[in-house]
């Protein structure tokens, strides 16, 4: 049982992982590109956030996520 939590938790995690650059490459786009191609200007600019906060957001969500897989897999008496 644990085996099966642990290979799960660790395919999310892949999955989550390969997900997230794709979506970051979509998102960026320079604003020399939109200002040549005479697009507007967005209404909202990208912010740089720092690593650190970057780290430790990405942290927490795991962590949230582990105590929930724990939660709804391990923390439930077995069954005689």
């Amino acid at each position: 049982m644990l085996n099966k939590a642990l290979v799960g938790g660790l395919i999310s995690l892949m999955l989550t992982g390969a997900a997230s650059p794709a979506s970051a490459a979509a998102v960026q786009m320079p604003q020399e590109i939109s200002q040549m191609h005479g697009a507007p200007q967005p209404e909202f600019q990208r912010l740089q956030q720092p690593f650190w906060l970057k780290a430790a957001v990405t942290t927490a969500g795991i962590g949230l996520i582990g105590l929930e897989l724990w939660w709804f897999l391990l923390s439930k008496p077995k069954a005689r």
